[in-house]
């Protein structure tokens, strides 16, 4: 809009149900009664999607806005707003239109709002058509008409709620979807859902609490717009059985006396849905946990799947036990309502615990077959750290002595494979407890600690706190002024000394390989093993298969395709040294390892993956590959 049309549009709402004349208007704002009749067709469109609002037009009378006070101030503020926008705020509330707006939206029209040239709208259109197939969205350009997105409104809520993942780039934790709803819409949600808390006695996990807090503001938003879900009826009857529909109840009461909305039964549903898929971080077991047979029988399976081809005793860990109980009880709940999470850390797992990775991905294989439960990798990169933790602990045996208090955002999980890191890398370093941030006050009026570990930043604190990355990586052992022990190296790397040089053999080596896709790669390479007898033929399959589900790259410009253990004769390793760098899913690969390890050679296989991601940390080392000019040369750089 220009100045005069939001003059316009600031007349008719401050002077909200009263009727206006026409020529007064043209008067006051010094134009022809026409162009007030043309600006006043543009604010209509713009009032399309608040369905409270509209200009009612009466001839030879007037005209009048007939607006409700929630809308007439979100209108004052994102309409009327003068604060330029940065490009991700563009980015992000383009999305947001789209995917809320029942009808067309033109390239002319998004140029216009955002003064922008339509060639950038257009192409960051299609970065936002790509992004909505994730969530089986469509984004139809019909000419003429503009661009709307199709297909359900469970599916577009979901994209609604991860917004943020378009700004691939995104490096603070700033939540965009927020800044698309009113601030006093934010507090009376987050009101709403810490009085769900306090009430039924329930701690969600920081992380499950911004979520249903996004989904029950984009849930107000659709009612407003009369865009509602759609629940089946058996799945409704399925759903009055929880003691989350209560707590839906309670919950909606409340935002139903201060939004003055009515919202649909299959809506309460929908949030019901939301509330048991939640994580929460209580340590202690709810006894439905304890009776649920599916979720025991999975966790069972699933450590003693993972104790067998690791040698790690996981099924002896308790902790672990605890844990994964919360954790895979949620899991189970977001996969089959269909909620999607994103893992931040997904490329920081699979490159810092790539052997782990792998192993918990080929147990997950093996739960999808039993009990048709199909996990996602998001969601198998927190299960690692899961198994990590425990490894951590079962390597733990050290006297501590100066107490620190972990403040972890993202769960259990995350909050003991931190610990355990700790408390293995530090001495004399005791972690009192791990909790969630709105713990934090009332902990320390009741326990002493030394100094706080957080990993997000904390306000009026008092004791002397750092804020690290929960992986603890290098760069935060160096935050706290401490090195891993030379000797822990020195054990690791002399455990896997010489381990590719007893995988690998000349003939498994090829130089200058040529291709113009990894699965071109991985088939060469799978093809170079059965041919030498160390696999089965369908060991090719199974390794296309494990790449299609998550990407082998593990960063340093090395990929470790691999296929089922199961399909192995004889360990080996098959190496290709790229012509040039391929696209090997984010990432650009040069070497490639496929791994052969048998079901028998768990060690070696642990080994084998740690010695190669060693030279992934080792430029100069994978330079020096890269400039092989043969087999021999190769091998020799190798050992």
């Amino acid at each position: 809009m220009n100045d005069r049309q939001k003059e316009l549009l600031r007349t008719l709402l401050v002077q909200n149900g009263q009727t206006l004349n026409i020529v007064d208007l043209s008067g006051q704002l010094r134009c022809s009664e026409k162009t007030v009749r043309n600006d006043l067709s543009i604010i209509e469109d713009l009032l399309a999607e608040y369905p409270n609002t509209f200009i009612k037009r009466q001839p030879g009378i007037g005209i009048t806005l007939e607006t409700q006070d929630h809308d007439m101030s979100e209108i004052f503020q994102k309409l009327l707003s003068t604060e330029p926008k940065t490009q991700e705020d563009r980015f992000i509330e383009m999305a947001y239109h789209l995917l809320v707006s029942n009808k067309a939206i033109t390239l002319q029209e998004l140029s216009k709002k955002y003064y922008v040239p339509k060639v950038t709208i257009k192409k960051e259109l299609d970065t936002i058509a790509d992004w909505l197939t994730n969530y089986q969205l469509e984004l139809i350009s019909k000419p003429r008409l503009g661009n709307i997105v199709q297909g359900s409104e469970l599916q577009k809520r979901s994209a609604l709620a991860h917004l943020t993942e378009l700004l691939s780039s995104l490096s603070d934790h700033k939540n965009y979807v927020l800044e698309l709803f009113l601030p006093y819409e934010i507090a009376t949600v987050k009101n709403a859902l810490n009085e769900l808390q306090h009430k039924y006695s329930i701690a969600f996990t920081d992380a499950a609490m911004e979520s249903l807090l996004v989904h029950a503001l984009i849930m107000m938003k659709r009612t407003r717009q009369k865009s509602p879900v759609t629940v089946p009826n058996k799945e409704k009857e399925a759903v009055y059985s929880y003691k989350e529909y209560k707590y839906a109840l309670s919950f909606f009461e409340q935002l139903e006396a201060v939004f003055r909305i009515k919202f649909p039964e299959d809506e309460r549903i929908y949030f019901t849905w939301h509330l048991i898929s939640g994580k929460r971080k209580n340590d202690i077991i709810e006894d439905p946990f304890i009776k649920n047979e599916l979720l025991l029988n999975i966790i069972s399976d699933l450590t003693t799947k993972l104790s067998s081809i690791t040698l790690f005793p996981f099924e002896k860990d308790e902790i672990l036990k605890s844990g994964l109980i919360v954790h895979v009880h949620s899991v189970i709940n977001r996969i089959k309502y269909g909620f999607p999470i994103t893992n931040p850390l997904l490329p920081n797992i699979k490159k810092m615990y790539p052997y782990l990775f792998n192993m918990v991905l080929l147990a997950l294989n093996e739960i999808k077959e039993t009990y048709e439960l199909e996990v996602p990798e998001d969601e198998a990169a927190y299960l690692v750290l899961h198994f990590q933790a425990s490894i951590e602990r079962l390597k733990e045996s050290r006297e501590k002595q100066r107490r620190t208090l972990i403040v972890c955002h993202m769960g259990v999980g995350m909050s003991h494979l931190l610990q355990a890191k700790i408390e293995q890398h530090y001495q004399d370093i005791q972690v009192s407890a791990c909790i969630g941030k709105a713990e934090l006050r009332d902990y320390l009026q009741n326990h002493k600690v030394d100094f706080i570990i957080s990993t997000v930043e904390l306000e009026k604190v008092d004791i002397p706190y750092i804020t690290i990355s929960p992986l603890l990586e290098g760069k935060d052992k160096d935050k706290l002024n401490q090195f891993l022990t030379e000797m822990e190296n020195h054990q690791q790397a002399g455990s896997k000394e010489k381990v590719l040089t007893q995988l690998v053999r000349g003939d498994l080596v090829h130089l200058h390989v040529d291709k113009e896709h990894p699965f071109q790669v991985i088939e060469m390479l799978g093809n170079v093993l059965y041919e030498k007898g160390f696999v089965h033929k369908e060991f090719i399959h199974s390794a296309l298969l494990r790449e299609r589900k998550s990407t082998t790259s593990i960063g340093g410009s090395i990929a470790i395709p691999h296929g089922s253990p199961t399909m192995v004769n004889r360990s080996a390793i098959a190496i290709a040294l790229l012509k040039e760098p391929l696209d090997w899913g984010s990432e650009q690969v040069s070497i490639v390892f496929m791994l052969a390890i048998t079901t028998g050679d768990p060690k070696l296989n642990r080994h084998a993956v740690g010695q190669i991601v060693g030279y992934s940390e080792t430029p100069s080392l994978i330079q020096s590959l890269k400039e092989s000019k043969n087999v021999k040369e190769f091998l020799e750089k190798l050992k």
